[in-house]
């Protein structure tokens, strides 16, 4: 196999990986919520994936100034303490399912804030999938139960609004990776994020348990923070240098797909006639937009 095709393999393969372990994420939270509050299952998913970041910010020293650190450490707060309490929350209050197909509108709300912010054109079509979207978000939250186990409607919107967090996180993010290389910027990032997490966490939950948290607990909380998080991370950066930001980005929408897919048959969760019509349309949308060869849409390296 020549040079060119083999890298291309490499590169569909880790970001098709990337996309799927993303995936998992939501269903190893579930898992854990079931033996500790968010705070606490949201620490520990990031104290794990330090624990493998430790090594690449050893061999990776950064190189930022003074103003540089300000952003980092800006996208860092919105990054990890602010996306991922909010998502959790939010995943408490609803089920796997339904915030899976949430996080299926990304691609599409990266493509409208990158032509708000980075003025990268959106023609028609992206439009389109945009109101395509949003409409879908709608029926999904629509189609949420107001008590009981099931989707809420208040859980939705709490998945919905970090999905806004992140953006922000991802925009602070590319304007540091024009300068710097994107695994200096995911490390010290996750970091200086988790730093910003443990004393809010202990001051509002306190210690995190330790002696009455099960087996298959721990096992959740190692492979949401070491597979889910690091892991991914670094599968994503290698994926981007080996095929086409364009391409990269279609993979993104294997994440909502294996959640809700992991939500219905493994944890017997149901969607409504509304949120089938929903994930559909956002579905439909994301491909639509990310799939296309003449999109100029910038996938960038990401923490789900």
């Amino acid at each position: 196999m020549s040079a060119r095709p083999q890298r291309l393999l490499y590169g569909i393969a880790t970001c098709a990986g990337a996309g799927t372990l993303w995936g998992t994420g939501f269903f190893f939270g579930k898992f854990a919520l079931r033996e500790m509050s968010v705070g606490h299952m949201v620490l520990y998913r990031f104290l794990f994936a330090c624990v493998a970041m430790v090594p690449i910010c050893f061999r990776h020293r950064p190189h930022f100034t003074r103003h540089e650190w300000g952003l980092l450490l800006l996208a860092s707060f919105f990054g990890v303490p602010l996306q991922f309490l909010l998502q959790f929350q939010g995943l408490s209050l609803t089920t796997v399912s339904h915030a899976s197909l949430m996080v299926g509108a990304l691609p599409v709300m990266l493509a409208v804030a990158a032509a708000i912010f980075a003025h990268e054109r959106v023609d028609l079509i992206g439009w389109l999938a945009l109101i395509g979207s949003t409409c879908g978000a709608i029926l999904i939250a629509a189609g949420a139960h107001h008590a009981g186990a099931g989707p809420s409607l208040a859980g939705d919107l709490l998945v919905l609004l970090s999905l806004f967090v992140s953006l922000i996180w991802i925009l602070l993010n590319k304007h540091l990776m024009q300068k710097h290389n994107a695994i200096v910027v995911t490390a010290w990032g996750l970091l200086a994020g988790t730093v910003m997490l443990l004393p809010w966490v202990l001051l509002r939950n306190g210690m995190p348990p330790v002696a009455h948290v099960s087996l298959r607990a721990w096992g959740a909380l190692a492979a949401s923070g070491l597979l889910c998080t690091a892991v991914t991370t670094l599968l994503w950066n290698y994926g981007l240098t080996q095929i086409p930001a364009s391409m990269a980005g279609v993979f993104l929408n294997l994440e909502p797909l294996t959640g809700s897919l992991l939500g219905m048959f493994v944890l017997g969760e149901r969607l409504g006639p509304s949120a089938w019509l929903g994930g559909a349309l956002i579905m439909s949308a994301a491909v639509t937009l990310t799939a296309r060869p003449h999109s100029h849409t910038e996938a960038q390296p990401l923490i789900l």
